[in-house]
């Protein structure tokens, strides 16, 4: 180096901006990967804005699509949207990890902490013990709901035809993908208990995140030595509050509606009600047409969209533990009581804060790009776009039948929106704060006479 000249600086990456620039690259190779020959098959005709929005949202795992997946890709095609379904679920990082235990690779701290952010681990030192776990429990359930799929799938379709239709709906299930190959989709399995409460199954447990799983398990299995965490019982009992809620709406709602449940049985109404209440959480499955489903319905399943899943799941949305904190935290105040308990533990100011902020920049986001979709989509209405917009940012993949009728730019729209919710905004935003602030080391007064509400 000559005297004189400073020293290159090398770029050490925060752990959100590596998440958001990993993720960004991801769907890149995806897109490109959907460019090979072979991929579409003849007379699908889709150009690269529709690869890019496809392959978005299979790394997303949001399930929102141009065309039908099945008619529209050959079988070497839908390989690769349920290879980048199962990236994206696990997450780009952990298989980057999985490459290093392979070829023998120690992982630094810096890199540990990388995966904390991935994984939303508790503890940056069990992190590789955590991932090992992820990856076991995660192919095994697969596996699970795919021999359960089989026994219907088989028999209709033949074994070769039948396994696949069967691996391929028990990943995109487990990791909320959303995305069909079956002809007709779901529908004719409304009533089938079979395929919809398997499907149900792996979709809520992808939702509840991998923690929720591994610390719900090591409690059963040592009750004495591993706790139930607050979290793991907050996303527990939301979960189970959110769909006993949505199935009984959507049951009174649509008992009637002949365009929806009133063809089906009694058992039917409800499996249908149970697995429609499930599948906004951001499974993106339905057996039912969602654009016949009544106002009211649409505003339900807008509801448990914004909602989400678990954090650290395959889910969006702003979670669930972070509804519960602002529903307890509202509570509390007209209660009048100062500090949030949760399961007889304080809850800290922090997560209130930090709850807080996630809500106002993922509302921010989704009235920002539906207004961008009014504005450059005005032709299509005003539900259907607002439903899409949600749909896209919880990384759901339910759809009005919109998806096809978007022009490009909308389709660019949607294409970032599912991006930034698979990351999360509040974890865009602080990838890209690269100046830091003086209010770290400066305490300023505090000021009593600003009025709120």
């Amino acid at each position: 180096m000559k005297p004189g000249r400073p020293a290159a600086r090398r770029i050490r990456l925060s752990p959100p901006q590596l998440l958001a620039l990993v993720y960004a690259l991801g769907i890149l190779l995806g897109a490109a990967l959907l460019h090979l020959p072979g991929v579409q098959r003849p007379g699908a005709g889709l150009d690269s804005v529709q690869l890019l929005f496809t392959a978005t949202s299979a790394i997303c795992i949001t399930g929102l699509t141009v065309a039908d997946t099945g008619e529209a890709f050959t079988r070497f095609g839908q390989l690769l949207l349920l290879l980048l379904i199962q990236v994206g679920g696990l997450g780009i990082l952990t298989f980057g990890t999985v490459f290093a235990f392979v070829t023998g690779r120690r992982l630094n701290f810096s890199e540990r902490q990388h995966l904390v952010a991935q994984l939303n681990a508790l503890d940056v030192g069990s992190v590789l013990g955590l991932v090992r776990a992820i990856l076991l429990y995660t192919f095994v359930t697969e596996g699970v709901g795919a021999l359960l799929l089989a026994l219907r799938f088989v028999p209709q379709f033949g074994w070769g035809e039948g396994l696949y239709q069967a691996v391929f709906h028990s990943v995109s299930a487990y990791n909320n993908a959303g995305f069909v190959v079956l002809r007709g989709g779901l529908a004719p399995y409304a009533e089938d208990a079979l395929v919809c409460l398997t499907m149900a199954a792996l979709a809520i447990l992808g939702g509840l995140g991998f923690l929720v799983q591994l610390n719900v398990v090591a409690h059963l299995r040592h009750p004495r030595q591993s706790r139930l965490l607050v979290y793991s019982r907050l996303t527990l009992v939301t979960t189970a509050a959110l769909l006993v809620l949505g199935t009984a709406a959507l049951l009174l709602l649509e008992w009637h509606n002949g365009k929806t449940f009133a063809p089906l049985s009694a058992p039917g109404k409800l499996l249908a009600a149970f697995f429609q209440s499930m599948t906004p959480r951001s499974a993106g499955l339905s057996t039912v047409t969602i654009e016949q489903m009544h106002t009211a319905s649409l505003f339900v399943l807008i509801g448990l969209m914004y909602i989400g899943a678990g954090s650290g799941s395959t889910g969006g949305g702003i979670k669930t533990s972070t509804f519960a904190i602002l529903v307890g935290s509202a509570w509390n105040m007209v209660r009048g009581r100062g500090e949030l308990i949760l399961f007889q533990r304080r809850v800290m100011n922090e997560n209130l804060v930090r709850a807080g902020a996630i809500t106002t920049l993922y509302t921010l986001l989704v009235a920002g790009a539906f207004f961008a979709l009014l504005a450059t989509n005005p032709d299509l209405g005003f539900t259907h776009l607002l439903f899409e917009t949600v749909s896209a940012a919880a990384t759901v993949g339910l759809s009005m039948n919109t998806t096809h009728r978007l022009n490009d730019t909308g389709l660019l729209i949607l294409t970032g929106l599912m991006y930034l919710g698979r990351i999360g905004p509040l974890t865009f935003a602080i990838a890209f704060n690269l100046r830091p602030t003086r209010s770290r080391w400066v305490k300023y007064p505090p000021e009593h006479d600003i009025l709120v509400g």
